[in-house]
């Protein structure tokens, strides 16, 4: 009896800033977990980044950077699909493609175009002032990225299933036309489990985030790493007083981030800090060697990811090649059926 066949599942990685704490846990940790249970494929997305990064280098960078970031937290290109966008041109084509058979009004409604307008008509500007066609054209693209490696499913946050739900509606309205010589399938949108289902705080105690400059990078140098727990803000309360944990941001971190082999820590730092006698200063002492003791083997992988020449360049040709043998199929497909080329 043959075995039946893996429903794919796909994740793009934006590659727009230093990888944070914040992403290994709330993104990158719950998407790895999918390898498990589907025949999963990962990508670098940097053609999406380039409606925001403008630096040629800097782009170069973050991709490498994240590219580097996911192998290090746990990725196993052998067991997966692991490639950069712009290494698979059949995307290219496929969007133009789509493009064709969406609808403007769709387009109209995305959540981040709409809310580009409602900035500039708030600030008394032109509705369309600074809104250039990657980012309309954004989700798209993202439906392309989705339908041509036949994703079943597509891990997001609650911010992005619009982009999933777009996707969906793009293939019907292919399938529509075109179906009777090619059909794409229809994907759907899962909310990954993050653990607590917390979001981690910064350093400001919002979300962590780039947007707000509180993030922790996840491969700073180890005395650097100590300089920004330190940074961490907390109250007054003396040393001898009892004090709540769930208010801590340094706490909350810590009890997202330890790993189960540390849990006695996290237990015992509770009690400790409701009974009294443990100030925030020791506090963020127990943090900092959680996380330099977690992340110290992650960046050492990470340092040599990240060098010139080093395996992450054979991982991603390899990785590329089996995208384009994958998107090669399906464009191959939607050709045929369109009435281009043979």
């Amino acid at each position: 009896m043959s075995q039946p066949v893996a429903k794919v599942s796909l994740t793009g990685i934006k590659p727009t800033g230093e990888p944070h704490l914040g992403n290994l846990i709330g993104a990158i940790r719950p998407a790895l977990q999918l390898a498990e249970q589907y025949d999963s494929v990962y990508f670098i997305a940097d053609y999406h980044a380039l409606t925001t990064v403008r630096d040629p280098e800097l782009l170069r960078h973050y991709s490498r950077s994240v590219a580097a970031t996911w192998v290090a937290a746990g990725l196993d290109p052998t067991r997966t699909t692991f490639y950069v966008q712009s290494d698979v041109p059949e995307i290219f084509e496929l969007n133009w493609v789509l493009s064709c058979v969406t609808g403007k009004g769709l387009m109209n409604r995305a959540h981040a175009y709409k809310a580009a307008r409602d900035r500039n008509v708030e600030a008394g500007e032109e509705p369309d002032a600074g809104v250039n066609m990657g980012l309309y054209n954004y989700p798209i693209l993202m439906a392309v990225d989705i339908l041509i490696m036949e994703s079943d499913v597509v891990p997001v946050g609650k911010d992005q299933v619009q982009h999933v739900e777009y996707a969906a509606d793009i293939a019907g309205s292919f399938n529509h036309l075109y179906g009777k010589s090619y059909s794409f399938k229809v994907p759907k949108a899962i909310i990954p489990d993050a653990g607590t289902g917390h979001t981690l705080p910064g350093l400001d105690g919002r979300k962590m985030s780039k947007s707000y400059d509180n993030t922790i990078p996840l491969f700073l140098p180890e005395n650097k790493l100590k300089k920004l727990v330190r940074r961490i803000p907390t109250d007054s309360t003396p040393v001898e007083d009892p004090k709540d944990p769930d208010s801590s941001s340094v706490f909350q971190i810590l009890e997202q981030f330890a790993p189960a082999s540390a849990a006695d820590i996290v237990a015992d730092t509770r009690k400790r800090l409701e009974a009294g006698g443990m100030g925030w200063g020791e506090l963020k002492n127990v943090l900092f060697e959680v996380l330099n003791t977690e992340l110290g083997p992650l960046r050492e992988r990470y340092d040599a990811l990240m060098e010139p020449g080093s395996e992450l360049d054979t991982m991603l040709a390899e990785g590329a090649e089996k995208a384009r043998e994958r998107a090669g199929r399906v464009l191959g497909s939607v050709r045929k059926a369109i009435g281009v080329g043979k």
